[in-house]
């Protein structure tokens, strides 16, 4: 489940972050209407509990796999719930780029896909990194809520049999667990993230 809610997490949440930053009054594609929309859209997902988002997109996951339970149904609502959090996390990545860069690449006379491609994502990597790793730690944690659904995981091994069978030692464990992954998602983004901006202060 943390796998590919992770990679829908990142493929989409990037796509819409930048089209957020792209369609802004000051983007290279301004469309004051669909950012209007999209914005709302997001923060509507977004003003909302987790648990909430997760049984309200359950149907979703019944129309395109045919049943609304288990892991596998769980990963659309799980990447449902992530990656407007993921989106507004690339924008504030985005927007944190010198807008000097972008036109001085307008005034080369770079087309706006290669300001997107060779300056925008280039210059936002180090945050970028930043904010992924914020939205897998998201997405662990959502996952484990989703457990309480009925789709598995560390979530279920703590309240179905720490939890409801008064097994401390096992809910202990889970939880344990769930902090040694997300200790180890952390120190690896904050390292490559520290890695990239040294290498890109020597060069």
């Amino acid at each position: 489940m943390v796998l590919y809610t992770t990679v829908l997490t990142a493929a989409f949440g990037l796509v819409l972050g930048i089209s957020l930053v792209a369609t802004s009054r000051d983007g290279i594609y301004p469309s004051p209407r669909f950012y209007g929309v999209a914005g709302g859209i997001v923060n509507c997902f977004r003003s909302l509990p987790s648990m909430i988002v997760i049984i309200l997109t359950l149907p979703l996951s019944r129309v395109i796999l045919g049943k609304s339970y288990g892991p596998k149904a769980c990963i659309i609502a799980l990447a449902v719930t992530c990656i407007p959090m993921f989106g507004r996390l690339v924008e504030s990545s985005i927007l944190e780029v010198p807008k000097g860069k972008i036109e001085a690449a307008r005034a080369m006379g770079a087309e706006n896909k290669d300001i997107v491609l060779k300056i925008l994502l280039p210059e936002a990597l180090p945050s970028l990194i930043r904010s992924f790793t914020i939205a897998v730690i998201a997405v662990i944690s959502t996952t484990a809520l989703a457990g309480t659904l009925g789709a598995g995981g560390l979530g279920d091994v703590a309240v179905r049999f720490g939890y409801s069978r008064f097994k401390t030692d096992i809910l202990l464990a889970a939880v344990f667990v769930m902090i040694i992954i997300v200790q180890a998602v952390q120190f690896a983004g904050n390292g490559l993230s520290r890695f990239i901006l040294k290498k890109r202060h020597l060069i």
